[in-house]
């Protein structure tokens, strides 16, 4: 077995559901730091060098409101979801639900 064809698969495989995991943790206030926890502690590892691009680029689609909070001595960044980043991320968990199904009977008929 070719293990670089392997982990290059898996790589593309949880690449595709980082987007899922990153808006589901956008229902309240995080800043960056705080997500990478939140979904560390849910075992889902993202990067931050992948984790800061995916969130401007969700921004950037209307998907993610963010504002600064200057009280602390240390500014930071919040995001949440937007209306649309709602309604999007709740289409993606059907459509999620929907694949699992979906795979799941391929993989029974095995």
């Amino acid at each position: 077995m070719d293990t670089n064809v392997l982990n290059n698969l898996l790589v593309e495989l949880k690449r595709g559901t980082q987007v899922l995991a990153v808006l589901s943790q956008l229902k309240v206030n995080q800043y960056g730091y705080s997500l990478l926890q939140a979904l560390e502690d849910k075992g889902v590892l993202i990067e931050a060098g992948t984790l800061y691009p995916l969130m401007r680029r969700l921004e950037s689609q209307g998907l993610l409101i963010s504002e600064w909070d200057t009280t602390e001595s240390r500014p930071r960044k919040y995001y949440r979801l937007s209306d649309d980043g709602l309604a999007i991320y709740q289409s993606l968990i059907r459509e999620w639900h929907q694949m699992i199904k979906d795979m799941n009977r391929l993989f029974e008929e095995e």
